[in-house]
């Protein structure tokens, strides 16, 4: 049975583990196989671990069985893209993965319904998250939960790599 709860410093090194294997394998054909190949757990969990977190940030997992199948780490939208400045009234999700195997399963809209109702409930009005151009699997995910494009467009340089990728933001109402 899946059951979602907050992240505990002893899920990290778990979790950097699923994270990885779904960035291989949702990210294949998009990132640079040389970035995906060098991924590294132990570089994921060291870079949680020593991330600030913004004011009323949260990162809720999805369990099944004892093992993490996913997450969500979602706060305050930030003004500029990954800066320090955030906007009053606006949610964003920084991150949402599942693990490949539970693709399709439930676990991740069961993520971005808890997101969306944490945000709501913490009196934001819209939720917004940015999403790569090419990533066409997780935009189908976020336009199935009810987000749309909002025209605001700005690049990612994957860790290790000097390649630019295009993303898009996605936005929702909250209320």
């Amino acid at each position: 049975m899946l059951v979602l709860r907050p992240l505990t410093d002893a899920d990290i090194d778990t979790l950097a583990v699923m994270h990885v294997r779904t960035w291989q394998a949702g990210y294949a054909g998009i990132m640079p196989a040389e970035v995906l190949d060098a991924l590294d757990p132990a570089v994921f969990a060291q870079s949680r671990r020593s991330r600030r977190v913004p004011p009323g940030a949260q990162t809720l997992v999805a369990e099944d069985d004892g093992t993490i199948v996913g997450f969500v780490s979602f706060g305050p939208h930030l003004r500029q893209q990954r800066e320090d400045e955030y906007v009053d009234g606006i949610g964003e999700v920084y991150a949402i993965y599942v693990a490949p195997e539970r693709w399709g399963t439930g676990a991740g809209r069961a993520l971005m319904t808890a997101a969306r109702d944490a945000l709501a409930m913490a009196g934001r009005g819209e939720m917004r998250l940015w999403v790569l151009t090419e990533n066409h699997r997780a935009r189908r995910f976020y336009e199935r939960a009810g987000m749309v494009p909002d025209g605001a467009r700005a690049t990612f340089t994957p860790p290790g790599s000097t390649t630019e990728l295009a993303e898009i933001r996605y936005a929702m109402p909250l209320h």
